[in-house]
């Protein structure tokens, strides 16, 4: 009896060390995330700035931040349903290149063994990066990409945390609608976009609403993102006069634009910029004087001194010395909601992932960003995405409507440019 106690110790103590050697193994195991964003090109600025973004979401998830209140994982240390696993990042550089996007999905997933995907900022880089996520059959996040087609496929893999085209051009009608009630003339628009998938499908969806909103489109200008001479299209735009030009456009092109109008002295009413080249932060110090009073859409506040959301920041811009943009920021509430539905799924398993993304319920005071909250629809969407508008005031940003999370007043006509 006496040797069959022993054995029956030296049993136990073994099975005990095998539980103990597990938790340790899987503790130590890191979750794999691809991210693909253009770091280099005409979108490397923008690419970067959402690089650091993730960074520093991947330091508020692996590291325990209890200042940060409500924000999911942020008060643990890794992952804490895998026995506190860390988040690994592995970043491409798509470049710009669709067809160099599709490639290097299929690179992380055969080649890294990602556990899930991200990116891809261009929407048409996201469409075929996205069509391979899914064929492999790894969750895909896409963090900002706005072109509809994106989660309109059917697709069971793809989930997308940002507001998107349809969105925005409602967001837009609406204000117009307010505007009008304060007595602004906006009696005609014009729309100005760069003509791949993010452009078109933006552009096209602000045309329906118009429609809907009895709100002329006196002229819409499809252009390429290459383009080095915009002053016939600014022409144009002198010859319509309208109340109101909506620019869809990245980074070297909103710049070229703001100059090109400045020069032509060519200064609508309002110009709003629809998010991208004008959240961009080249694009302050390129043309902050010629673009003052030039408003932009966005889901990112700092939040006042103390808040959860001005902590944030202060963490990236002690990265970067700046401010979060919009972009990056639409980048790190998308990275935060992945990293939840990892830690959810207590998995690597894919289908795990998939269906703990199913499942996400993230309520305001979880977020970063001004959305009503995070809940995918059957297609991958955030039915819960919401937009600002903000206006360039001197060398910053504010937040002017909706007037009841406005921080700053709005002002009608825009100041920059000359007359």
């Amino acid at each position: 009896m006496k040797g069959f106690r022993v054995l029956k110790a030296v049993a136990a103590a073994a099975t005990a060390f095998t539980f103990y050697a597990a938790a340790q193994t899987n503790a130590a195991e890191s979750v794999k995330i691809g991210i693909i964003w253009p770091l280099t090109g005409n979108a490397a600025a923008a690419g970067q700035a959402s690089k650091a973004a993730a960074e520093v979401a991947a330091d508020i998830v692996n590291n325990a931040h209890p200042e940060l209140g409500d924000l999911p994982l942020a008060k643990t240390a890794g992952l804490p349903n895998m026995g506190g696993a860390k988040l690994e990042l592995i970043f491409v550089d798509h470049q710009g290149n669709p067809s160099l996007a599709q490639q290097l999905a299929t690179r992380l997933i055969t080649q890294d063994k990602v556990h899930v995907l991200m990116g891809a900022y261009q929407s048409s880089c996201s469409f075929t990066a996205t069509a391979v996520a899914e064929r492999y059959g790894i969750p895909f996040m896409v963090g900002e990409s706005a072109a509809g087609n994106i989660t309109g496929r059917g697709f069971k893999w793809v989930f997308r945390g940002t507001p998107i085209a349809s969105d925005y051009a409602r967001t837009y009608m609406r204000f117009f609608a307010d505007m009008k009630k304060q007595g602004k003339k906006i009696d005609s628009i014009a729309i100005v976009n760069e003509n791949t998938d993010y452009g078109t499908s933006v552009a096209d969806a602000i045309v329906e609403e118009a429609k809907k909103a009895n709100v002329p489109v006196a002229l819409r200008i499809p252009y390429s993102a290459s383009s080095t001479d915009v002053s016939a299209q600014i022409l144009q735009l002198k010859e319509k006069n309208p109340d109101v030009v909506i620019f869809i456009s990245y980074t070297a092109d909103s710049i070229l634009y703001m100059k090109s109008m400045n020069n032509l002295q060519y200064k609508p009413p309002m110009v709003i910029g629809d998010d991208t080249g004008f959240s961009d932060p080249s694009f302050i110090p390129a043309v902050a004087d010629a673009a003052q009073g030039a408003m932009n859409r966005s889901a990112w506040a700092i939040g006042k001194p103390g808040s959860t959301t001005y902590k944030i920041n202060e963490m990236y811009k002690a990265k970067t010395g700046r401010d979060l943009d919009d972009t990056s920021a639409r980048n790190m509430q998308s990275f935060f909601a992945l990293a939840d539905a990892i830690n959810r799924a207590g998995s690597t398993d894919p289908e795990k992932i998939r269906e703990a993304l199913t499942k996400t319920d993230l309520k305001p005071e979880q977020l970063m960003m001004g959305y009503q909250g995070v809940k995918f629809d059957e297609t991958g969407q955030n039915i819960l995405a919401a937009t600002y508008l903000i206006q360039l005031h001197d060398k910053s940003y504010e937040l002017v409507w909706p007037d009841n999370a406005a921080t700053a007043k709005l002002q009608w006509p825009m100041t920059g440019g000359k007359n």
